[in-house]
């Protein structure tokens, strides 16, 4: 009798221990999805971050090389202002609003850059300056990344959102609070990227 009792006893402490197991190795996997997350979100803000510092050199290569039309410089500088005004944690990438609030924000800059770049073919002058073609390769180049770091942080949004969102690994994710996250959605203005084209 006592047999069977310590029996059942060592059973019920072997299941919890594989379940305690499998719990653990769901929460491991989401930790690690998570850190995957943030750090295609900090490459990502690092591309953005690298378009803003290019903007004011570019700016006023602008001004100083040509007059030109000052209400496109200041949609310029102001759509500036307003992305790197609004920053987003990867806390906060669970919230719909602010990550529409950014990626809103970062459209509007992309459309006043647009806007500058097609003005300034207007300015013969300002094409044919060193300064001006140089920061205009290395925008180039930061509007690729930018697309890259994208489409990676989609992808690891993805990867992260299976896991917590699949059985049973969601039993695990509601009991430790890893919520969906937010993939990088184009602004419905801004479905195709800005064509630029440079007749140097």
């Amino acid at each position: 009798m006592r047999s069977k009792g310590l029996l059942a006893l060592v059973v019920v402490v072997l299941l919890f221990g594989m379940a305690g197991c499998a719990g653990c190795s769901a929460y491991n996997r989401m930790v690690e999805a998570d850190e995957m997350v943030a750090r295609a979100w900090a490459d990502l803000q690092a591309q953005y971050q690298r378009r803003a510092d290019l903007i004011p050199n570019l700016v006023r290569t602008v001004q100083a090389s040509a007059n030109f039309e000052r209400e496109t410089l200041e949609a310029v500088t102001n759509a500036r202002a307003r992305a790197t005004s609004i920053t987003l944690s990867v806390e906060d990438l669970s919230d719909p609003e602010k990550v529409r609030q950014f990626q809103e924000a970062q459209a509007q800059l992309s459309s006043a850059l647009a806007r500058l770049l097609a003005v300034a073919e207007n300015y013969p002058q300002l094409q044919t300056t060193e300064a001006f073609r140089d920061l205009l390769v290395q925008l180039e180049g930061t509007e690729n990344r930018i697309a890259v770091a994208r489409r990676d942080y989609n992808e690891a949004v993805r990867r992260y959102n299976t896991l917590v969102r699949r059985f049973p690994t969601v039993l695990v994710a509601s009991l430790t609070g890893f919520a969906p996250k937010q993939p990088f959605e184009a602004a419905e203005s801004a479905q195709e990227a800005p064509q630029v084209e440079f007749d140097l």
